[in-house]
């Protein structure tokens, strides 16, 4: 067998990443997936209140009762009920233990002009403040994020994980105007700290390369070739930073210590592959297209990795590699059904190529394609029709 069964499950987890992180499209490239925000929650309810615990009514078993709560309204941050006051005790279902004068923020709901409260939120002082100063969602991102990029790090982590996921929902294009006011000395401090949460690694590294100097690349290429076994939680960020940074002479060594290294991790070549993606996507021709297609078509010397590098080939519009894809189409190394219907794939988007040349016929790529297309018809018509049905569908 070509692949330990073990691997294949390495890969397909893989691969699960990549297509979750495709879906969120819109948010940063390497922040860990998006969820919803303190301020989005707030913005999102019709009676936001902080309350503090006043008691209530434990649970009795016997009696199928799973108790009360009653809460002190301290302060209304708003209420389109028009119903709730200050000083008002509201008693919800369901006990909650807690001590007299804990803080808590309740959301609600109106549901035929009740309010439906959500589970009580504990906060404390500093937290409850940093969501009430928070800029709305009326504000342009980038300006919300330069509120939240002060809270990053923030000693209370319900603020710093909630800051964090501020910018793991913003499109990466309102983080770049940041980048002449990014914390730049905090950020290598943060990337060096064990005790920051790996998570977050992604997002500091991009940011540090956003708003490097030299001495931060050399720091950046440092974290990058440092020798592991494990898998590193947001190393493709810092890779992504390192480019962003460094440009075509960064590529070189990603290309030497990651991408024609066979003796690295899986991880770390998957990591380098979602540089090279979020280059082509976002690096706004810092490195040109024909220099990170040079950096992709290195993996197609790798059977474990091919089928993800053809895709990508693919999309990239790297006609170079017609030929050399039928030959590791009949070769025993690659003779996996995945890596076949990649290649099938790669035709079957080449040949709808809309270009004309200059005189307005199919340019030879595109002819070459289809050419190609029809000899694996007749000589591998299930593999073909396989690939042609979840092509289509």
């Amino acid at each position: 067998m070509l692949f330990s069964s073990a691997h294949r499950l390495v890969v397909a987890a893989f691969l699960s990443c990549a297509l979750m992180v495709g879906s969120f499209a819109s948010a940063c490239p390497f922040c860990s997936a998006p969820s919803l925000t303190l301020t989005e929650q707030l913005n999102a309810s019709q009676a936001a209140v902080l309350v503090q615990w006043a008691g209530g009514d434990e649970p009795n078993r016997e009696k199928s009762f799973s108790g009360t709560t009653n809460y002190e309204i301290l302060e209304i941050v708003h209420d389109e009920s028009g119903s709730l006051e200050k000083g008002q005790v509201l008693n919800l279902d369901r006990y909650r233990a807690a001590q007299k004068g804990d803080l808590f923020v309740l959301l609600g709901t109106l549901s035929d002009a009740r309010i439906e409260w959500s589970s009580p939120l504990e906060v404390t002082e500093a937290s409850y403040n940093y969501m009430r100063q928070a800029p709305t969602k009326e504000v342009a991102t980038t300006q919300r994020l330069a509120y939240f990029m002060k809270f990053l790090e923030y000693p209370d982590k319900l603020i710093a994980d909630d800051a964090y996921g501020e910018f793991a929902n913003a499109p990466y294009e309102d983080i770049v105007p940041l980048r002449s006011v990014m914390p730049r000395d905090d950020l290598r401090g943060w990337l060096s700290d064990p005790q920051t949460t790996p998570t977050r690694y992604g997002l500091y590294g991009l940011m540090l390369g956003l708003c490097g100097q030299e001495e931060d690349a050399e720091f950046l290429k440092n974290m990058i070739l440092e020798e592991t076994d494990d898998f590193r939680l947001g190393i493709d960020g810092v890779m992504g930073g390192y480019l962003v940074l460094t440009g075509a002479e960064g590529l070189d060594v990603i290309d030497e210590s990651k991408l024609a290294n066979r003796d690295v991790p899986f991880s770390e070549t998957f990591a380098a592959m979602q540089a090279l993606r979020f280059m082509w996507t976002y690096g706004d021709g810092e490195i040109s297209p024909e220099r990170l297609r040079q950096s992709m078509r290195i993996l197609l010397d790798r059977p474990n990795l091919a089928d993800l590098v053809i895709v990508d080939l693919a999309r990239w519009k790297d006609v170079s590699v017609m030929d050399r894809l039928i030959t590791i189409y009949n070769s025993e190394e690659y003779n996996v059904p995945s890596i076949k219907r990649s290649i099938v794939r790669y035709f079957l988007i080449t040949e709808k190529d809309s270009t004309t040349t200059a005189e307005g016929e199919v340019p030879e790529h595109v002819a070459t394609a289809k050419a190609y297309l029809a000899k694996l018809r007749e000589e591998d018509p299930k593999t073909v029709k396989a690939a042609e049905r979840y092509f289509f569908d």
